[in-house]
């Protein structure tokens, strides 16, 4: 299981009063069990692992499959939670240089729907050319517009390169059950479908189809994924003194109160920066409302202390960091010796880089302590799809107990209709008239 270690926080925040915020979290937890906490009505991700039926993951692998012997290449068209969890997990599981590989065994995973850039989306369509590929589109709605403008891309060319009856059969929706553009669109070209539970926000569906059929086309387990949600499901469920989400809570709500205001997720493995993005999204936008909420920030060490070591090292004490630590590798590789030894390391010869990595992972941790920084280590006992299952639900059941004592809804996000309502306005949009007149007004 997951191993939480507090011992670099308690210089800055007293065991004391960890405790007292830890029996608040357990509180808190009472809360969201019986559904009585703001936002109840999108609880739905709260015991999904455990309710997940093994019929339901074999649908999944069997569209999954379907799409592995039809296409080269798949495109996961999504925004936000509707992308993050499946690209997270997939960069964490994938060999670093699979896309210099010539693999036939698996389709190339690729995302859009996630921006508006005009050469990105060119880019992709012209490397898509002439290439037997298929899409899943995500999106509750079918409206949100950087996915629907993706979408309609692929959709036309899919079917002028493939013809409208293959298209059928390699085209995915995940959507609402019965409203919504990507419904309608679904039930009138007749794709296969899965839903996307009205009770379950974007951000906390990634054990949901919108992760489980991209991950799985991209070849890994997801029966050992949600195996590891449902172990992490049950310790959460712990009143105890032992709940490790709660005693995250705890402490990251005790930091914020000692004036912490930034968190960075720090790792030491290359692959999981996905797992950091997608990190970002969860807590950023469930915490960051009514003038409150922690900023989450990430860094890739040991690469970023090459350029924002020095401000986490000495910059303004506002911030703490809490480190996934991977503690064993997949493979094993030992350093060199040189005869020369002209950049002196010989004396790491026959070392393994991950002791390497191990040591400038804990010589940093003491470097920003002595800084004024408090470290969390999370530490998981390697990067598989079991483990990560784990990570995941112990991030998503933190942050619903976090945002409780801090006292916001940690599941809606009423303000990224912002940009939305200006960008609609600027296009003129039909029905935003008014919309249109005033923003026109403010720019001259």
């Amino acid at each position: 299981m997951i191993k939480l270690d507090i011992t670099k926080v308690t210089p800055f925040v007293g065991e004391d009063i960890i405790d007292v915020y830890y029996g608040r979290a357990i509180k808190a937890q009472e809360t969201l069990v019986k559904g009585t906490c703001p936002g109840n009505d999108f609880l739905g991700w709260l015991h999904m692992p455990t309710t997940i039926k093994p019929e339901f993951l074999e649908e999944i692998k069997a569209v999954a499959q379907t799409l592995r012997e039809e296409c080269d290449a798949v495109v996961v068209a999504g925004i936000g939670g509707s992308y993050l969890g499946a690209k997270a997990v997939i960069e964490a599981l994938s060999n670093s240089f699979q896309w210099l590989k010539n693999d036939t065994k698996n389709p190339v995973i690729l995302f859009a729907g996630n921006n508006i850039g005009e050469d990105y989306l060119f880019e992709l369509t012209e490397y898509l050319k002439g290439k037997k590929f298929g899409v899943i589109n995500i999106s509750k709605s079918g409206t949100t517009t950087e996915t629907a403008l993706a979408f309609r891309l692929l959709k036309k060319q899919c079917e002028q390169q493939r013809g409208k009856e293959v298209a059928k059969k390699v085209i995915v929706a995940i959507t609402d059950a019965k409203r919504g553009a990507a419904r309608t669109c679904a039930d009138k070209e007749g794709y296969k479908s899965f839903i996307i539970p009205d009770n379950v926000g974007g951000r906390f569906s990634v054990l949901t189809p919108v992760g489980l059929l991209p991950i799985a086309v991209a070849g890994f387990d997801i029966d050992q994924l949600i195996k590891g949600a449902q172990d992490m499901d049950r310790d959460c469920m712990n009143i105890g003194p032992t709940n490790l989400a709660a005693k995250y809570a705890a402490i990251r709500y005790a930091l914020y109160q000692s004036g912490k205001k930034i968190e960075i997720l720090a790792n030491y493995q290359p692959k999981l920066h996905f797992i950091a993005e997608w990190w970002k999204q969860l807590y950023g936008e469930s915490e960051g409302k009514d003038g409150k909420g922690i900023y989450p920030a990430s860094v890739d060490l040991t690469t970023d202390l090459h350029s924002m070591g020095q401000w986490i090292q000495e910059g303004e004490r506002t911030i703490f960091e809490t480190v996934i630590s991977v503690e064993n590798p997949e493979y094993k590789l030992l350093f060199p010796s040189d005869d020369e030894n002209l950049d002196g390391l010989n004396f790491l010869a026959g070392k393994r880089v991950d002791e390497v990595n191990k040591m400038a992972e804990l010589g940093t941790q003491l470097a920003h302590v002595d800084g004024g920084v408090p470290n969390i280590r999370i530490a998981i006992e390697r990067l598989d799809a079991y483990h990560l299952g784990q990570l995941i639900y112990f991030f998503e059941h933190a942050c619903g107990l976090y945002c409780q004592l801090l006292g916001v809804n940690a599941f809606n996000q009423p303000g990224v209709e912002a940009y939305k309502k200006n960008m609609f306005a600027l296009l003129g949009k039909p029905g935003y008239e008014k919309e249109t007149e005033a923003i026109k007004a403010k720019l001259q």
